[in-house]
């Protein structure tokens, strides 16, 4: 038989590929099944709009990261028979797979502790029709204890508003209930416990859409990647949807897409500039590159970190350090390719609302409805005139600012509605007995004024 000519050279080279590819697949040492659930055609109660739109979403990001689907689809609008069905094959297929995971989205409620997801013909009247009519998300997790899983999964985004207040039903309470999770086990609720969480007004909920982005990213493990979906949850909502984590403790380290494998050594290849490509997982190495370090300072400030106060010589570090803190990173303060790397992966936080003061000049300025923090600003001090407004309140999103004054007194201050701004400037003037007054006050988006 005659060997093909170029096998010698090239045998090495492709053998090298081939493992890369292999090492790269992220199912390829992994048997990863999913059940996605999506119920929004409800027949008794409120409809939704997103969850079948979520769940068809989050059916092709996992099956496209190597996740085999239980009905090879998005199972969408279940009655209790068909979601028992469902889980039922789930609990029997998951057995002996590596990682398992659960994603619903649609009705769910908490009845006396218990959380309770709600099928589309869902009609209860009084509490004890609930373990007949809906199904207990414990359920769910008996069908994966057991199943020599190393890893399981629970993602809710179903802490939507009670259906059922209005019913009588008292036991519901809004939002879902904290559960504990079992070993080797993360449960995922898409706001806090006891919390309403949004359906979406844009085809899909607010934190879907977070998750399914997030976990395409190459190279976060799964704390990471929740705690990034987090982050951004709560900057497209302005803060007033914070997703949570239950976990307990998980053998080894999970990836939805591994990190990036690197170049064999025996190939020479040049590498990137630094100003155009970062690498993974880069929080140690430090950034020298004079145009990466102006692009850093712009966007911690664009962020609200102040990456140069007046009365600061180490203005940079602390505002690095502050920024770490909020994405749970070690606050060293240090310039990194990983503080840069986080700032770019954040979404746009506009709109932007600014208050600008200057106590010695007495003059002072507001704005709103700005694409970014430094228009905000620019806009506001535009109003002082000849004089200086130094002192600055800026805020962006869903957020509103206040500000009260009384004489040499005053107080700027940002909340989560433009009535509860006024009253904290209002509490935070007046702390020494004066009275004091609102002057301006607005939210970010141009409401409330």
């Amino acid at each position: 038989m005659r060997r093909p000519a170029n096998c010698g050279r090239l045998g090495l080279a492709a053998l090298v590929a081939l493992l890369f590819a292999i090492l790269s697949g992220p199912a390829a040492a992994e048997k990863r099944i999913a059940l996605v659930v999506g119920n929004a055609a409800y027949q008794n109660i409120t409809r939704l709009d997103n969850p079948s739109n979520d769940a068809r979403l989050m059916a092709d990001t996992l099956s496209s990261l190597g996740f085999t689907l239980i009905g090879g689809r998005a199972q969408l609008d279940l009655d209790k028979s068909a979601l028992d069905t469902a889980v039922q094959n789930f609990g029997r297929q998951i057995q002996g797979a590596d990682v398992a995971l659960f994603f619903y989205a649609g009705h769910g409620v908490q009845v006396s502790g218990s959380n309770y997801l709600v099928p589309v013909g869902a009609n209860p009247t009084r509490e004890a029709d609930v373990d007949f009519q809906m199904v207990d998300v414990n359920l769910v997790l008996r069908q994966m204890q057991g199943s020599g899983t190393r890893l399981n999964m629970v993602i809710l985004d179903a802490c939507r508003n009670n259906p059922f207040g209005a019913r009588g039903l008292r036991a519901s309470d809004g939002g879902l209930a904290q559960m504990r999770a079992p070993e080797g086990t993360l449960i995922s609720y898409a706001t806090q416990p006891g919390s309403v969480a949004q359906d979406g007004n844009d085809d899909h909920s607010p934190y879907t859409k977070a998750l399914a982005a997030t976990i395409r990213q190459a190279g976060l493990d799964i704390f990471q990647t929740f705690n990034q979906v987090g982050l951004a949850v709560k900057r497209q909502t302005g803060g007033s949807q914070q997703p949570w984590v239950s976990s307990s403790p998980i053998d080894g380290t999970f990836y939805f897409v591994p990190p990036v494998a690197t170049a064999s050594p025996q190939v020479a290849a040049a590498p990137p500039r630094l100003s155009d490509t970062l690498r993974p997982d880069p929080d140690r190495v430090p950034i020298k590159d004079t145009v990466l370090l102006r692009e850093l300072s712009d966007r911690l400030y664009e962020r609200n970190f102040d990456p140069e106060p007046l009365d600061s010589k180490n203005g940079m570090k602390l505002a690095i350090a502050k920024f770490q803190e909020k994405s749970s990173m070690t606050p060293t303060g240090e310039a990194t390719e990983g503080v840069l790397t986080r700032l770019r992966k954040m979404e746009d936080l506009k709109p932007w609302g600014s208050i600008v003061y200057g106590p010695d000049s007495d003059k002072w300025g507001i704005s709103w409805n700005h694409a970014s923090r430094k228009a905000a600003v620019d806009d506001a001090r535009s109003n002082c005139g000849a004089g200086k407004c130094p002192v600055e309140l800026s805020f962006y999103g869903t957020r509103c600012g206040a500000f009260a004054i009384s004489g040499k007194l005053w107080s700027l201050v940002a909340r989560d509605t433009v009535q509860r701004a006024r009253e904290a400037a209002l509490d935070e003037c007046g702390k020494t007995g004066k009275s004091c007054r609102i002057i301006g006050a607005a939210c970010a988006d141009g409401s409330g004024r």
